[in-house]
């Protein structure tokens, strides 16, 4: 079984996925609340969100581009 962490910074209202444990970098994707952390080979290994309380009426949606 594969572990998820999950990371939630309430002082900050930033939330943070991990699919991996690996190392990566964030980049920008077509939210301004949304970020993709990818591997070296552009492997989507994780995401974050800013400003989580502002969603409350709707899901927030977004296809992560990685390469897996």
């Amino acid at each position: 079984m594969e572990k998820v962490r999950v990371w939630y910074d309430p002082e900050g209202d930033y939330l943070e996925v991990m699919f991996e444990k690996k190392e990566g970098y964030f980049r920008e994707t077509e939210s301004d609340q949304i970020m993709e952390k990818v591997d070296m080979e552009g492997n989507v290994i994780g995401f974050s969100i800013l400003k989580v309380s502002s969603i409350k009426d709707h899901p927030l949606e977004i296809s992560l581009a990685g390469t897996k």
